[in-house]
């Protein structure tokens, strides 16, 4: 498929803001030894007493691009290979990689996850079989090599969900109900929208960890400057219980976010997959255009302007449609098999956040369009931030209109100037 965009007599020479670089100050206490953390995790649970020699057990790996994940997960088949089990690594990511088994074990490959990083073969398939129904008779299914398995050990960050507040958002359940439900239970969690993702992950889950021989979760928790800053074991009834609450809880207290509650115009410099299920974190941003669903409190931002994919998306462009304005070299970027195979498995949820946005020749006409657009008229007074993305926050670039706010925040620290840096700059 080609597409022509007819676009490059659309231009904007509206002057750019100078831009000021500002960190945010925060204090973090990152795990010092990974490895020997999931070691210690593991031992501490008591999951030896669970392994008898020989026992192929089933390590999850998901899409998402989280700190030190070869790390944490290399380490995890490590420990199960020296207590006698025969590991294997199952992708847990539902219709991701465009709902095929090879390109799930690509997408794999791009977070640093092969056979040779984490020490254990990778099966990967999209063939799952159905484990039984939860109360409402919605069907749960499981990945079938997962479900053949002696065991299966699930890991996943805990964080707070791009679509849904609740008691459990993304972590361990979700993992479950939707990481090994493949393309079919991302599609049956998806279709009543916000309801199954509300009421049906955690009993879905529940059944997947009783029914599905789940020994134990490794949680991971994140802190503000996206490092690893806990590796939690938790047992089989603490998956979509009492302890992922918890864990979420914690992990909502470390959550990095703009300094700003609100803002005339927010460059984002790339989305992907690997920064957030919907590209780029609708925490952050403050969007969730979903029918019935509250949006974040904060921050109101007028226009939203993307730059650019990352390479470990591989064309997939969920999370698109949150921006207002972006270029024609993301969208030349796009492949749009996969990214409709993610967008409409995600039902109403995802519709919302797939469509092309407004499509300009060049970065520097992007950005000049939404300063010409965001409602100030005043360039110089536009209150602009430049991000990398939305997983990395602590350093910004910001307008001169937001000095004063920056001056007035303990936790921000001015220091210095900085260059537009666009199209072939950069």
């Amino acid at each position: 498929m080609q597409i022509t965009l007819n676009i490059e007599q659309i231009r904007a020479d509206t002057p750019l803001p100078p831009l000021f670089r500002v960190r945010q100050c925060w204090q973090t206490t990152p795990v010092a030894d990974v490895a020997a953390t999931v070691w210690a995790e593991l031992d501490r649970l008591g999951l030896a007493a669970h392994i008898r020699p020989g026992m192929q057990i089933a390590v999850t790996a998901g899409s998402r691009g989280i700190t030190n994940i070869v790390q944490i997960t290399a380490a995890a088949v490590g420990w199960l290979r020296n207590h006698g089990a025969l590991p294997f690594i199952v992708p847990a990511m539902g219709s991701h990689g465009g709902a095929t088994a090879e390109g799930q074990v690509a997408l794999l490959a791009s977070l640093g996850i092969t056979e040779q990083t984490v020490g254990c073969p990778i099966r990967a398939t999209m063939d799952v079989v159905e484990l039984g129904r939860i109360a409402d008779g919605t069907p749960v299914y499981m990945d079938r090599f997962a479900a053949e398995a002696d065991g299966v050990l699930v890991i996943n960050r805990i964080k707070t969900h791009t679509s849904f507040k609740a008691p459990i958002e993304s972590g361990l359940a979700k993992m479950c109900a939707v990481g090994l439900g493949k393309r079919h239970g991302a599609e049956i969690v998806h279709r009543t929208a916000v309801y199954g993702l509300k009421e049906q992950i955690v009993p879905m889950a529940r059944m997947i960890v009783e029914r599905g021989r789940v020994l134990a979760g490794l949680a991971i928790l994140e802190d503000a400057r996206d490092q690893t800053a806990a590796i939690v074991a938790l047992p089989p009834n603490d998956i979509g219980g009492a302890g992922e609450a918890e864990l979420l809880l914690r992990s909502k207290e470390m959550m990095a976010r703009l300094p700003f509650d609100r803002l005339d115009v927010l460059v984002v410099d790339r989305i992907g997959k690997n920064i957030s299920g919907t590209g780029m974190d609708t925490n952050v941003i403050g969007r969730l255009p979903i029918p019935g669903e509250p949006p974040p409190d904060r921050p109101v931002i007028n226009v939203i302007v993307v730059l650019d994919l990352t390479p470990e998306t591989h064309g997939n462009a969920n999370g698109i449609g949150l921006a207002d304005i972006t270029t024609a070299r993301l969208a030349a970027k796009i492949d749009f098999h996969a990214t409709y195979v993610n967008v409409l498995t995600a039902g109403l949820v995802g519709l919302c956040k797939g469509s092309l946005p407004i499509t300009l020749p060049t970065e520097r006409d992007a950005v000049a369009m939404a300063v010409k657009t965001c409602g100030q008229p005043d360039p110089a007074a536009v209150r602009l931030v430049r991000i990398p993305d939305t997983l990395h926050l602590e350093e910004l670039l910001v307008s001169e209109a937001l000095l004063s706010e920056v001056a007035a925040n303990p936790d921000l620290e001015l220091i210095g100037p900085a260059e537009w840096i666009l199209d072939s700059e950069r």
